[in-house]
């Protein structure tokens, strides 16, 4: 997927990715959304009406909303903090065209924990350092004032690509919706690996900075290349 993609392939795309993260049991109940923004000269976003479980997503279900919320296209209510933390998220960071927000279980629970932080033990790890932030915890995200809160961070640290939310969850930006849903896959899988490896109760072996660092290189030289690979080879084995 292109950044330049049309419409119908935006919605394609954002569906898949929700159906994906429901199969990967990386969302919760019928909360948490994503979006993605729509070319043109108007602020236009596509984003998951509340009460459509993922697992049921289809294309069409999408919302097209405007900065304000207002639904320009579809039918269905738009959760006040989808609302509020990916308007913000999008105006924040134009890099992310695509922004997912997710509870999923292993990344959560580093937000749950004193000190906790993606360590840089595993290779996946390597994936994300340098690309992200963390952010105290401030509510729900019922208000906009909130979701300008989670929004500074990205402007804080314009190369953060991943926010942990304290007690919350997280929140993954990227220039496509395939390579946005790569990364919420393969952090997950870091964050599992970390939480598994702390749970033999021996301390973390974490990898020497200079080899974390060429081995960060080494993720972004194919990242957008394998993203799109896998993101298709997951719709094609899922039939989407």
């Amino acid at each position: 997927m292109s950044a330049t993609a049309d419409i119908g392939t935006l919605r394609r795309d954002l569906a898949a990715a929700l159906r994906l993260a429901a199969r990967f049991d990386l969302n919760e109940g019928i909360c948490n959304h994503f979006s993605v923004v729509v070319p043109g000269a108007d602020e236009r976003y596509l984003i998951n009406p509340y009460g459509i479980h993922w697992g049921e997503m289809r294309p069409d279900d999408l919302l097209l909303i405007d900065g304000e919320g207002t639904i320009h296209q579809g039918w269905g209510e738009v959760e006040a903090t989808a609302r509020n933390i990916h308007v913000a998220g999008h105006r924040a960071n134009p890099r992310h065209q695509a922004i997912l927000h997710v509870h999923m279980p292993h990344a959560t629970a580093l937000t749950m924990v004193e000190g906790g932080r993606l360590e840089m033990a595993h290779q996946t790890a390597c994936r994300f350092l340098g690309r992200t932030a963390y952010q105290g915890f401030g509510g729900v995200a019922l208000n906009a004032d909130e979701g300008e809160r989670i929004a500074q961070a990205q402007k804080d640290n314009p190369h953060a690509d991943v926010i942990f939310l304290e007690h919350h969850g997280v929140t993954i930006g990227g220039p496509t919706v395939a390579v946005a849903f790569d990364d919420l896959y393969y952090l997950e899988r870091a964050c599992r690996q970390q939480v598994l490896a702390l749970s033999t109760g021996l301390p973390l072996k974490i990898i020497p900075d200079e080899q974390a660092r060429q081995t960060a290189r080494e993720w972004m030289q194919v990242l957008d290349y394998q993203a799109t690979k896998h993101f298709q080879a997951l719709m094609r084995i899922n039939g989407l």
